[in-house]
């Protein structure tokens, strides 16, 4: 009889928890757009979440990237049950953030504002915690590539986008007014946004997922303030800034990580005998 290794062993159990954890986040998405009686989100709390809420409330178009992402994390649930040896230690955190995901939206329908700040907060850690481990090592294949680190990077542009939004929508819910300036105030949150934004694609070396959706989150800021309200021409002009700002960041970044991969290794000086003399 042959002795079946640890390697070798299929982690039944964190595949199976792994997909219940998508389930759930993809019927937690459900109840968020009101398929089970649930409140859409833009309605829930109150209309605090609405594309005209505030300042830095994204339009409703920009909402339509959650699809892009939960077929990323289908592909990644399905893909995991492929992968036995979760060599980059992504799946555990994977997980936690589907479940957060999921715990997000029942919070809003519920009106608690501030507990969705906690929780979003802690999805935007768990994501940053992914993005920092899928850089320490290589994808395996082209597959892995795409389901892990292209849908992990959507998943933190995006949500570091929307965490300013929710942010934005607590503190305004609560009565707060940017000191009477809610157009300074978007201003020096989306500057924020832009400095995130540039350290990923410094860190990251120019990677175009994460990028990708945190431009598009902000680039949507700069059309609610132009066709819907609060109109405001000083938040939109900032957003569209932040989002040039970051495009050419990234490509910056990218094109001197290539370069650098491209150059070849120096090469080692021997001395000659005569030298050594």
């Amino acid at each position: 009889m042959t002795a079946t290794t640890t390697a070798g062993r299929r982690p039944v159990a964190r595949q199976v928890v792994l997909t219940l954890g998508y389930v759930a986040c993809v019927l937690g998405s459900m109840v968020g757009v009101g398929v089970f009686g649930g409140t859409p989100i833009a309605e829930a709390a109150g209309g605090a979440l609405a594309a005209d809420a505030t300042h830095l409330a994204p339009g409703s178009g920009a909402f339509s990237v959650w699809s892009v992402i939960y077929v990323g994390l289908g592909g990644y649930t399905l893909w995991q049950w492929w992968d036995r040896e979760d060599h980059r230690r992504v799946a555990w955190p994977a997980l936690a953030s589907l479940l957060l995901n999921a715990a997000w939206i029942l919070v809003v329908q519920a009106g608690r504002l501030w507990l969705s700040v906690v929780v979003i907060a802690a999805l935007l850690g768990v994501l940053a915690l992914l993005f920092r481990r899928l850089l320490a090592g290589r994808p395996r294949s082209a597959v892995e590539a795409v389901v892990a680190d292209g849908t992990f990077g959507l998943y933190l542009g995006w949500v570091s986008v929307a965490t300013c939004a929710n942010v934005s929508a607590a503190l305004a819910a609560a009565g707060f007014t940017g000191g009477g300036r809610p157009e300074a105030w978007a201003v020096g949150v989306l500057v924020a946004v832009a400095v995130v934004g540039v350290g990923l694609a410094v860190v990251g070396r120019g990677r175009l997922a994460p990028a990708a959706t945190l431009v598009w989150g902000v680039a949507w800021i700069a059309v609610a303030r132009t066709t819907g309200q609060p109109r405001s021409t000083l938040t939109a002009v900032a957003a569209a800034t932040a989002a040039a700002v970051v495009v050419a960041a990234t490509v910056t970044c990218r094109r001197r990580a290539a370069a650098t991969d491209r150059s070849p290794a120096p090469r080692t000086h021997r001395p000659t005998t005569q030298e050594v003399r």
